[in-house]
């Protein structure tokens, strides 16, 4: 019977840990910087995500603003930052002052 229970043990764990880690993918935080080339002067809200698949909405946060952006590009290609948004996605995320900021995105 011991021998039974064993493997069912492991396949709960393990399906567990890929739960987690699902969620947890999902989400990340680092520094975000803008762009203002392409379609950043008609006043879309895109941005550039180096993974996720292009036409999914992000929603980024900082400095107590959220916004909801559109993947259109790849990069930031620099170390370090996670996302690049278009220029009316900077303004409306309040970063233009700084250029480079931490953010979360989800």
């Amino acid at each position: 019977m011991r021998a039974q229970l064993t493997p069912l043990f492991c396949v709960t764990i393990s399906s567990l840990s890929s739960l987690a880690f699902i969620s947890i993918a999902n989400a990340e935080s680092g520094l975000a910087s803008y762009y203002g080339y392409g379609k950043a002067g008609r006043g879309e809200m895109t941005c550039a995500h180096r993974t996720r698949p292009f036409g999914s909405v992000l929603k980024v946060s900082y400095g107590g603003r959220s916004i909801q952006c559109r993947v259109n590009d790849r990069g930031p290609f620099i170390r370090g930052r996670i996302v690049d948004l278009s220029v009316p996605a900077a303004r409306a995320l309040g970063m233009m002052s700084a250029g480079v900021v931490r953010v979360s995105v989800d």
